[in-house]
């Protein structure tokens, strides 16, 4: 497929790069569905805070102890199709070293030949649960913007582990995208978010040209819808908000509304998202 190619690798991390659960939980359907191999993994010692980010013990079905480690690990289809193909990139964002991190995992794709890469994102953000959940798509590719209908970002200041990829795969040739989903900030307790999920999930695949697994994501999706539905209903304040955002939304959407003004209401998100739920620092979608 012209654009990303046929190999593209699919990057979603844990954290503040993952609000929702939506990016992750997008990479474990895809993998959950399909056969793929792991072909490349970091040391951990290298990149990870331990303190930050702890290995985990578990149980296993023999009743031993088994200790797991933070890891980041790109995974290839094990099954060959003449379509375009997803490698998947997965992990912990690092706490450290993330230019040679990046380096790390970029000499990688280079060696699976891959075309393209998208990362995959997801924000807390001033939106009503009821209406579509919106993803914004963007790359600092020219080419990829124009044969893709991708928007340029105009974001200056803190970023992720997505941008530093993003920023090492263009400068090694292959050409990069980003899908943010934008998930209600009001409804944390509800996570993961299968809508938002579903969201990412249909974008990215119009975006490869890859069949891509939706599963069950549809049916959990209106569940989720209905349980945030019951649980306004029994809260005055929260129902008044949730209308208060629908009706923005819909100006949004509506005929009338200018380009210029849906970015400028953007550009006042970006501006708040320091005084919000989410952290400063985190991955801004217009950048990424």
């Amino acid at each position: 497929m012209e654009g990303l190619g046929r190999r593209v690798i699919v990057a979603a991390f844990d954290g503040w790069n993952d609000a929702g659960e939506a990016a992750s939980s997008a990479l474990a359907q895809i993998r959950g569905t399909d056969g793929y191999e792991p072909v490349f993994s970091v040391d951990p010692e290298l990149y990870f805070d331990y303190q930050y980010t702890r290995p985990q013990v578990s149980i296993d079905g023999e009743g031993r102890r088994k200790l797991s480690w933070p890891e980041t690990s790109l995974l290839r289809p094990t099954r060959q199709t003449r379509g375009t193909q997803l490698w998947l990139l997965t992990g912990v964002e690092p706490a450290r070293a993330w230019q040679a991190f990046a380096s790390e995992i970029i000499d990688a794709a280079l060696s699976e030949d891959i075309t393209g890469f998208v990362a995959l994102g997801s924000m807390m953000s001033d939106v009503p649960h009821t209406r579509p959940i919106s993803v914004f798509g963007g790359s600092d590719n020219e080419q990829l913007r124009q044969s893709l209908d991708l928007e340029k970002s105009t974001y200056e200041g803190p970023v992720g582990i997505l941008s530093v990829l993003a920023h090492a795969a263009e400068a090694a040739g292959i050409p990069t995208a980003s899908l943010w989903a934008s998930v209600p900030h009001y409804v944390a307790g509800h996570t993961p978010s299968p809508k938002a999920t579903l969201a990412l999930l249909d974008r990215l695949e119009d975006l490869t040209g890859a069949q891509v697994p939706r599963g069950d994501l549809s049916t959990e999706a209106a569940a989720w819808e209905a349980s945030i539905d019951a649980a306004a209903a029994d809260d005055e304040e929260m129902t008044e908000y949730i209308r208060q955002l629908e009706r923005t939304r819909d100006t949004w959407d509506s005929p009338e509304a200018s380009g210029d003004a849906i970015a400028q209401e953007f550009e006042r998100y970006l501006r708040r998202r320091g005084d919000g739920p989410t952290k400063p620092g985190r991955d801004d979608p217009r950048r990424s």
